[in-house]
């Protein structure tokens, strides 16, 4: 693989640098660096808009290289437009979307300039959207027809738009139409860290508290200077993966649930209660609201609980164990499983799929083990991939890694370090400073890039949750299915809607 030294800064996961130090290029070697880099295997983690004085915006891009564990950064100054990467580039799809929609400079040739959650006011120096809330893709012809769900749907699932272009049963494209749960929280960052702003992080996507509350801890504790001890960071581990745990068992009595299949159904919904319940055993809240802190972590682990949680790890295991393999030994659940919303390999890698998703489609991509942080950097589990792409290989591959799970948190409670679970913090973050901090969140990789003002305040700080990147991967999986497959195939992804819409 080409080297990108001349044009990018490379860093490791979480290192800080001076903002000064990310090189600032023209617009053509930019485009050049994203293209190459993306055609030779890295990954857009990250592509956003700081605005600088007047009408100029600082467009920042994080390339994730896996295989060298390392990231490249580069910059460029753009004013009112610039030549898409879209057409180049498949994974800058959104990403140019959103830059539009936040500030109004348009990526020239995009073929779908639509807004990603329809801020309003629209930012783009008073200019509206080409394309508005209630365009959408059609098609024509005897026997076309578009189905439209939501964005209210049955029971408490959050709102989001879905239109179906089909004919007769078979879908041909699923337009998905979101920001119906947009909260403003990247605008309410700058000029931090605030009061509000922890509560923030651990709400980005109610079911990843520790996956957004981890990434903005490390990157405080990066700016400040100071690491969590080894006791701190083997709790965040336990809680990452106890998190991880409960919402893939979850997913898993949904998606037998949606083929019908009532056993696994029931069973794993009482079985993500039990591991919701560990976390709560750590600091009182399922969720794990209020564990993570800057430094490290606000509750202890004494020898007392470590054998309270071994012991519900061992019954989990056993019913775990008994409800899902029941559930993948069972040729009805298997017929509707296989060969359902396939995704192939070339498709996720060319729009960037991220966590179970990707790795149900053979790709080898985890921050854990390729860009490792806190405990990963010393206690290492297994990474699982399937080759199939399709509801059972998702399904599989959140299974394997539920196993691995287990496993884990039952070794890192056997070695569970003494002393400390904190680090005191000190002083203000480091002024004109940068960083980017990744996570493998359990539906994929958490990115947060920030970066200081002279004050020591963060001056911009964007995050990009994995449904992110999977929301397009939802769409692919349904290309040529039939229209009842989408129950499944949506609970195979399951992405969140807070999560993408901040």
């Amino acid at each position: 693989m080409p080297r990108f030294h001349a044009e990018t800064l490379d860093v490791y996961n979480g290192q800080t640098f001076p903002v000064s130090a990310c090189p600032n290029t023209d617009m053509a070697s930019f485009r050049a660096t994203l293209i190459g880099g993306v055609s030779q295997g890295l990954r857009i983690s990250a592509l956003f808009g700081a605005p600088l004085a007047g009408d100029t915006l600082r467009l920042y891009a994080v390339l994730t290289d896996d295989n060298a564990g390392r990231l490249h950064l580069i910059s460029t100054d753009v004013t009112g437009s610039y030549t898409a990467l879209t057409p180049s580039c498949a994974q800058a799809h959104m990403f140019e979307r959103e830059i539009f929609e936040q500030w109004g400079v348009r990526p020239e040739g995009h073929p779908w300039l639509k807004p990603v959650r329809f801020e309003t006011p629209f930012r783009g120096n008073g200019k509206a959207a080409p394309i508005g809330i209630t365009d959408f893709f059609h098609m024509k012809g005897d026997e076309a027809h578009e189905v439209a769900v939501g964005p209210v749907h049955a029971g408490v699932i959050e709102p989001g738009h879905f239109r179906f272009q089909c004919h007769g049963e078979t879908v041909y494209h699923l337009e998905i139409s979101l920001g119906y749960q947009h909260r403003g929280i990247e605008r309410k960052i700058p000029g931090g860290p605030h009061p509000l702003t922890p509560f923030q992080m651990e709400t980005l996507a109610g079911d990843t508290t520790i996956g957004h509350m981890g990434t903005y801890c490390r990157m405080i504790e990066h700016f400040s200077g100071i690491a969590s001890p080894a006791k701190g960071q083997a709790i965040r581990g336990i809680a990452a993966e106890l998190e991880r745990l409960a919402n893939h068992i979850g997913d898993l009595g949904a998606m037998a649930g949606d083929v019908g299949f009532l056993p696994t159904m029931s069973y794993c919904g009482r079985i993500r209660g039990d591991a919701l319940n560990m976390t709560a055993v750590l600091c009182g809240n399922r969720f794990g609201r209020g564990l993570v802190v800057p430094g490290g972590t606000a509750f202890d682990l004494d020898s007392r609980l470590i054998e309270i949680l071994l012991k519900r790890l061992d019954d989990l295991e056993k019913d775990a164990t008994s409800a899902i393999e029941l559930m993948f030994n069972t040729p009805s659940v298997l017929a509707r499983f296989e060969n359902t919303g396939r995704v192939s390999r070339e498709t996720a890698r060319e729009i960037g799929l991220v966590g179970p998703a990707a790795r149900s489609c053979g790709l080898t991509q985890d921050i854990r083990f390729q860009h490792p942080y806190g405990i990963y950097n010393y206690i290492m589990a297994q990474m699982y991939t399937w080759h199939t792409g399709d509801c059972f290989s998702r399904a599989y591959v959140r299974w394997l890694e539920i196993q691995e799970s287990m496993a884990f948190v039952r070794q890192v409670l056997h070695a569970m370090p003494s002393g400390e679970t904190r680090t005191a913090m000190r002083g203000q973050l480091a002024p004109d400073t940068m960083s980017v901090t990744l996570t493998e969140g359990w539906r994929g990789e958490i990115c947060h890039a920030a970066a200081t003002d002279a004050n020591g305040r963060f001056a911009f700080y964007k995050i990009v949750d994995p449904s992110f990147h999977n929301w397009f991967g939802l769409a692919q999986a349904l290309r040529d299915q039939q229209i009842s497959d989408f129950p499944l195939c949506n609970k195979s992804f399951n992405l969140s809607y807070c999560g993408h819409d901040l």
